[in-house]
């Protein structure tokens, strides 16, 4: 299982906005694809009331477990690759995936056979290198039960740091900066309610 820290800062934006930063950025994009997330919790939300966020995401054939926990400065992230089979066994029998996130739910409390998937979200990201800053702009559009929002997320190895590069994005592309701190799985659980 590996683990990481995440620190992104974050601005929903709107539709046009999302055009106009796309249109800005075209010739310097160096990925994009479609995701799936599938997210995961208890019917009353055991893990959400911890503060902790877990999901399986799906892209291309690649399925990867990711379990996110609140610290001072960003998310611990544990992740643990599984296959589709795996995948499937949970989807259809709740049979919850053998390793070491299952021991961390464990650990924390939580019954493993409690937990489902509840929701999905569908992104569409493009990806912009900044090499030099070892970081990534995230252009994402979201579709998840019936609705679509559009995100801009910029990947750092300081917080602060990566709010100032997102806010210099928003001001080249005419944007107001608004920071968003709600995650897509909150948007997507709370869609559900």
């Amino acid at each position: 299982m590996a683990a990481n820290i995440e620190i992104e800062a974050k601005v929903l934006i709107s539709k046009e906005d999302y055009n106009t930063v796309v249109e800005h950025f075209k010739s310097e994009v160096t990925s994009e694809f479609d995701q799936t997330n599938y997210y995961i919790d208890s019917t009353d939300f055991k893990l959400k009331q911890l503060g902790i966020g877990l999901r399986i995401r799906k892209s291309k054939d690649h399925y990867l477990i990711t379990l996110k926990a609140p610290m001072s400065e960003g998310l611990l992230e544990k992740d643990q690759n599984i296959n589709k089979s795996i995948y499937e066994s949970f989807a259809k029998k709740n049979i919850f995936p053998e390793g070491t996130i299952k021991e961390f739910v464990k650990m924390i409390g939580i019954d493993a056979s409690e937990l489902k998937i509840l929701t999905s979200l569908i992104t569409h990201r493009i990806e912009v290198d900044y090499g030099s800053l070892a970081s990534i702009l995230s252009i994402d559009k979201n579709d998840y039960n019936g609705l679509t929002d559009y995100e801009l997320e910029f990947e750092g190895n300081a917080i602060e740091k990566a709010k100032d590069q997102l806010k210099e994005i928003c001001e080249q592309c005419g944007i107001v900066y608004k920071e968003n701190l709600i995650s897509k799985q909150s948007r997507a659980l709370s869609s559900i309610r």
